[in-house]
């Protein structure tokens, strides 16, 4: 193997809290005890196509451990190999990652290591087949890549939401209100779960479980009956009702991922006006709080760890892995079986007996 003189990163996808974190780890290890030369490419993949880096240094990345974003920039539109781009006047998608590989070997880059979620590092994949040295590190809120017990941006977004609850618990308990708060995960319900057991929901919605009205408006009289004339409601933005259809906010054509989804608080609220008239509903969507701002103690650690096992694995020469945390313990595991393993929540697992058990309801 050819000695590694030089290691590029990207930060692709939406942003996320801890990407900083990595990125100066990342840095601080490769040219500490490594000698490694580290650039960055901004705007993700994007950056790579127009070759458009900066230099990593010391003092570079002094400062930004618990900034959340990402000093490299990001984007979620730009897949390399099928790409838009101008020609004779007119736009089309083209395959054009052999041009981002020929601007790293212009510019020396031996290692690539890449900071995203499912979309970004399926790209990753796709580069390491075409002979690129790759490195993935793990991240979204959504907590939803497999190979990993848990990517880093996801403790700090179930603290947003978190904070949220309690703020939302008042004023519902002021108002004798049902407020809905409508998270992120896509397809997966960790954020709703995790956030609405710490944050005392009285009801998870979660994509794994599909939902009945009936459930949720039983749920609400219990309360009632018992003398409790409010109710937190967590709602996961891929819930659905049972035998009902995702709640899609827009299709962004000239995205890899076009379907957005959000929207399913406001028409949870809607339907169980219908059913409940003499209680009142207000919906809250955090959107993209939960993604800002301060990066939690918790992912700070953990982003800082991935950073320093990714470059251990360049010193190893193990390529076209992501760094994963197994067990508590850093380890690897390869692109080619981590992409397109959507991690859901177990339904049997302790979390939701634990929720469970305290009386909360999934619309069951």
């Amino acid at each position: 193997m050819n000695a590694i003189k030089k290691i590029g990163i990207l930060t692709g996808g939406g942003d996320c809290p801890g990407l900083n974190a990595v990125i100066r780890a990342v840095t601080k290890a490769a040219i500490s005890n490594y000698g490694y030369e580290v650039i960055g490419y901004k705007f993700g993949y994007r950056g790579l196509y127009n070759n458009d880096f900066i230099k990593l240094d010391a003092q570079s990345v002094s400062g930004i451990l618990h900034k959340g974003g990402t000093i490299l920039y990001s984007s979620n539109k730009d897949n390399l190999f099928d790409y838009m781009v101008e020609e004779n006047g007119q736009k089309i998608k083209k395959d054009v990652s052999d041009m981002a590989v020929a601007n790293l070997k212009k510019e020396g880059v031996d290692v690539l290591v890449v900071l995203g979620g499912d979309g970004t590092l399926t790209s990753a994949r796709d580069f390491a087949r075409k002979g690129v040295n790759v490195i993935g590190v793990p991240k979204t809120i959504d907590n939803d890549l497999s190979k990993t017990d848990v990517t880093f941006g996801f403790n700090s977004a179930v603290d947003v939401v978190v904070d949220a609850l309690d703020k939302l618990h008042t004023t519902a308990e002021s108002h004798h209100r049902i407020m809905i708060l409508e998270v992120m995960g896509r397809n997966a319900g960790w954020i709703a779960l995790h956030a609405g057991i710490a944050g005392s929901a009285d009801v998870i919605l979660i994509p794994e479980i599909p939902y009945s009205l009936d459930g949720i408006v039983a749920k609400i009289n219990e309360r009632s009956q018992r003398g409790i004339p409010f109710s937190i409601i967590v709602v996961s933005e891929g819930a659905k009702e049972k035998g009902g259809e995702l709640t899609v906010c827009k299709i962004v054509s000239d995205s890899p991922d076009p379907v957005r989804l959000g929207g399913i608080g406001n028409k949870l609220a809607l339907d169980l006006e219908g059913r409940i008239p003499d209680h009142e509903f207000r919906n809250t969507v955090l959107g993209h709080l939960q993604r800002g701002g301060i990066t939690s103690a918790y992912d700070r650690l953990l982003s800082t760890r991935y950073g320093i096992a990714a470059v251990e694995l360049i010193a190893a020469g193990k390529f076209g892995c992501m760094v994963a945390l197994q067990d508590g313990k850093m380890t690897y595991a390869m692109l080619e079986d981590v992409i397109g393993e959507n991690k859901q929540v177990d339904i049997h697992s302790e979390l939701i007996y634990v929720a469970k058990s305290l009386g909360v309801s999934f619309g069951e």
